[in-house]
């Protein structure tokens, strides 16, 4: 079965649109949350300050993850451009296209990732 190219590169430019609105919201939510805390500086109860810590790891964690995915969005449109699009990395086999359809950025046909 043949790829419509124009479609996945839609389908693909639409999920980086998504996720780059996603990652300026989540970026400008950081930067407001600690320029408009005016007690950052001021000694808190450790409950409180071991909470935020939690609570901003957590938000970095997401952040990274979405800087993740545009990057690998950004890999498939060039594996778009070069003709590689819907090619397994590791064995050279059509990826499903199900799979593509699923997850547009797929390099591999079975989840290699562990999660």
């Amino acid at each position: 079965m043949t790829i419509d190219l124009d479609a996945a590169r839609q389908r693909v430019e639409r999920d980086l649109d998504r996720v780059m609105r996603l990652l300026e919201e989540r970026r400008r939510e950081l930067g407001a949350d600690a320029a408009a805390d005016p007690l950052a500086n001021v000694d808190q109860r450790a409950a409180d300050q071991g909470s935020e810590t939690v609570e901003r790891g957590m938000d970095l964690t997401l952040l990274n993850e979405l800087e993740t995915e545009a990057g690998e969005l950004r890999a498939a449109l060039e594996r778009i451009d070069n003709g590689t699009y819907g090619i397994d990395e590791v064995t050279g086999e059509p990826i499903a296209p199900e799979r593509l359809e699923a997850f547009p950025a797929a390099r591999t046909n079975a989840d290699t990732s562990g999660r």
